[in-house]
């Protein structure tokens, strides 16, 4: 139960100092919390700083172990590279005497063969032009690319010429159509009866041994043409001498399969082992740095808390001394006084009466 307050300014007195204490208190539960906080950033700064150098050293020397693997990497590829296209070359030149070997015979035999056509014409008279395949394609077609090639001809000379010349002309009438096929009649028609004449009438017993000869040359290109298609199919590359390239080739790729996994293990290495050795290095050069802010931080942590106590307690204690009597809404030190210098002049004989005259004042 509640004592009756028979010293009413004494009482006064006593809440007023019990505010300013739990004013100072506050403030200094402001402080409290200002300086943990300015040491809880300079920490979290101080350890963002040292994640950071730890990342970049760590980044930089697994950047420069790759770099060194790599450009090594890089050399042997380019070895290889260059060793595959020496074998290529050699593999190469190898198809190529090995189809000069294999097609000598027939080379040689046609080579005979133009020499005979070229003996043949000059004892009996026929021009050279003679033994072309256009000639023996306008004059005496036999297989169905020299008939191909008749008929382009005809086509051009009888339609591409005379059609083209006429649309050339500014105003084309059907009378310059007709003149300028019967010139081309003339000139075209009348060339090639001329040439036949004077070569097909008069030799045509050399021409008919010509196209044998021909026949021959041409039956040569095409086993020629099977003995180079059949060689370059041939996946047998025993015969090319390649040994040497191929056992290159493989320490090579030996060496590089080496190299790739020497930089696998240098890598795991430096994750495993390598970079927790970096971080202690680096974490502990900032150690004494950290644990006197974790030791300030902790401190001021633990001043917060005494003083979040403290500050409760005063008010609790207030709220139940002293604002259960006068009021909440008087429990400031200059109000206090007010009340107190009233009765103490003797304008109220308890605290009742002086709130009773402040709100009046107020008011």
């Amino acid at each position: 139960m509640a004592q009756p307050i028979t010293d009413q300014v004494g009482f006064l007195g006593e809440a007023c100092r019990a505010v300013q204490e739990l004013s100072a208190s506050r403030n200094l539960l402001d402080k409290f919390h200002q300086e943990k906080k300015r040491l809880e950033k300079e920490l979290e700064a101080e350890k963002k700083a040292v994640a950071d150098a730890i990342n970049l050293t760590v980044k930089k020397r697994m950047e420069e172990i790759e770099s060194t693997y790599d450009k090594e990497i890089a050399r042997e590829q380019d070895s290889l590279k260059r060793m595959r296209s020496k074998r290529e070359k050699a593999k190469n030149q190898g198809i190529k005497e090995r189809i000069e070997e294999e097609t000598a015979e027939l080379k040689e035999n046609n080579r005979e063969l133009r020499r005979q056509m070229k003996d043949l014409f000059r004892q009996e008279g026929v021009p050279g032009f003679c033994s072309s395949r256009l000639y023996y394609a306008l004059y005496m077609p036999d297989s169905f690319k020299e008939w191909m090639l008749l008929l382009v001809f005809i086509l051009l000379c009888f339609l591409a010429i005379p059609c083209g010349v006429y649309f050339l002309i500014p105003q084309r009438t059907p009378y310059y159509l007709a003149g300028i096929y019967f010139f081309t009649i003339l000139i075209f028609g009348g060339s090639y009866v001329l040439i036949n004449n004077r070569t097909k009438v008069r030799h045509q017993n050399a021409l008919r041994k010509g196209r044998s000869i021909r026949d021959f040359i041409k039956s040569n290109d095409r086993k020629i043409k099977v003995i180079i298609r059949s060689v370059k199919r041939d996946r047998n590359e025993a015969v090319y001498n390649l040994e040497k390239y191929d056992d290159e080739i493989a320490r090579m790729e030996q060496d590089l399969m080496d190299i790739t996994e020497k930089k696998r293990e240098a890598l795991n290495t430096f994750d495993k082992v390598t970079k927790t050795i970096i971080s202690d290095e680096i974490a502990s050069s900032s150690r004494e740095r950290l644990d006197r802010l974790l030791k300030e931080y902790e401190e001021a942590s633990a001043n917060v808390k005494e003083a979040e106590v403290r500050v409760k307690e005063q008010t609790l204690f207030i709220n139940d001394n002293y604002a259960s009597y006068v009021g909440r809404e008087y429990m400031a030190p200059e109000r206090l006084d007010e009340l107190a210098d009233m009765i103490r002049m003797g304008k109220a004989s308890t605290i009742s009466e002086a709130k009773a005259i402040y709100k009046s004042l107020k008011e």
